[in-house]
Order: C-alpha cells, then sequence, then structure tokens
C-alpha cells in the first residue's frame, strides 16, 4: 500500500489550491479531492464514486456507480472515477469536494476542463510507478 498527499494550484491567476489524498493498493485506487481557496473556507462532503475497467474489452468505458451523491461534485467524481480506471486498470474509488468558484471565470466549464486535466495528470503521475 502506498499512499501520497499532494497539493497544487489550479492556476496562477487563482488562490485556489488542489488537495488530494491517493492510496494506492495492489488491487484498487482510493482518492480523496478537495480545495481551499479563501481563508476559513470549509467544503462539503462531497460524491463519492466507484468505477471499474472492463478488462475484456480495452475500448469500452468503465462501469460506475455513485456511493455517495451531491449535485454540485458528481459529475466531476464519475467523469475522474472513469479515466482514471481506465487509464491505471484498477478499479478506483473518488471522494470529491472541489469547488471551483473562486478561480479566475468563477468555476465555468473551462476552468473544471481545465483543474480535470492538471487532476488527472497529477495522479497518474503518481500511479505509474506502482504498476
Amino acid at each position: 500500500m502506498s499512499v501520497s498527499q499532494l497539493a497544487f494550484p489550479l492556476s496562477e491567476l487563482s488562490q485556489t489550491k488542489v488537495h488530494i489524498h491517493l492510496t494506492q493498493h495492489s488491487h484498487a485506487t482510493v482518492l480523496f479531492l478537495t480545495t481551499t481557496g479563501e481563508a476559513g473556507s470549509t467544503a462539503s462532503l462531497g460524491s463519492l464514486v466507484y468505477a471499474i475497467p472492463i478488462r475484456n474489452d480495452s475500448s469500452a468505458l468503465p462501469v460506475s456507480t455513485a456511493l455517495f451523491s451531491q449535485l454540485e461534485t458528481i459529475d466531476f467524481a464519475t467523469r475522474l472515477a472513469k479515466v482514471l480506471a481506465k487509464r491505471s486498470g484498477l478499479p478506483t474509488y473518488v471522494g470529491n469536494s472541489v469547488s471551483f468558484a473562486s478561480m479566475s471565470r468563477g468555476g465555468d466549464f473551462q476552468d473544471e476542463t481545465t483543474a480535470f486535466g492538471q487532476i488527472v495528470q497529477v495522479v497518474l503521475e503518481q500511479i505509474k510507478p506502482a504498476t
């Protein structure tokens, strides 16, 4: 089992930082994400999603299910769990309570897409040595 805790800023223009807690088991990956922005702000519990890759069809998207769902975070958690399960080949749990509201454009689609790419890149760099 390997545990990594990381934090990185989402952009040069934003005070928002993503905090990642990643636990790698031989049989699964567990990832928790949250953001911090303004001092004293707290994050909600967010969503928890489980995704499992389809091993006999590498072109198929992983199957996922929400174990705990919150409207503001479920879509991001589901997309992230599926991408990580597909790329790592391991079942993946993603707990997500990120908020993009304090980013430069107020958390619009472009902010979310940029953050998604950064998070996937950082997490896969951490997973790669273990696989």
